[in-house]
């Protein structure tokens, strides 16, 4: 690849940096996420997939949360108030990933773990905005 191609791949990097990482922390809670969905269907210890979904869910905001508040946004302050917002935040993708799994297998029928895929981009888009926004804000001082 010419330089000036690498230079331009580099600084599109850097200014979508924070971005970046936050898909690439949210790439391991989505792991913990569909792993745990996936086990707990697997091995019939829940047989309801809204069920498996919230577990999975639940244990893969826990992960981000930490991550990202660590090693993304840096920040160490408003902890507790920090994670209540990020959780709120993540009861809506856990909403928006609950109705497109209900649409994706009930209605047309698209299989559960497909389904369970599809349903992370609308929920990577809608929880990074509003995360940057509200949960890991700057406060002032």
């Amino acid at each position: 690849m010419p330089r000036p191609i690498i230079q331009s791949l580099k600084n599109a990097l850097a200014q979508r940096r924070q971005f970046v990482l936050y898909c690439l922390i949210g790439g391991s809670g989505v792991t913990l996420d569909f792993l745990t969905y996936s086990a707990l269907l697997k091995t019939a210890a829940v047989n309801n997939l809204q069920v498996a979904n919230a577990a999975g869910y639940s244990c893969g905001t826990v992960l981000s949360f930490v991550l990202n508040a660590r090693f993304n946004f840096n920040t160490r302050d408003w902890l507790a108030l920090r994670f209540l917002a990020f959780c709120t935040i993540a009861f809506l993708g856990w909403a928006a990933s609950a109705g497109a799994l209900w649409l994706l297998v009930a209605r047309f029928e698209v299989n559960k773990y497909l389904a369970k895929l599809l349903t992370i981009v609308i929920v990577v888009l809608l929880q990074y905005n509003l995360n940057r926004l509200v949960s890991f804000r700057k406060t002032a001082g």
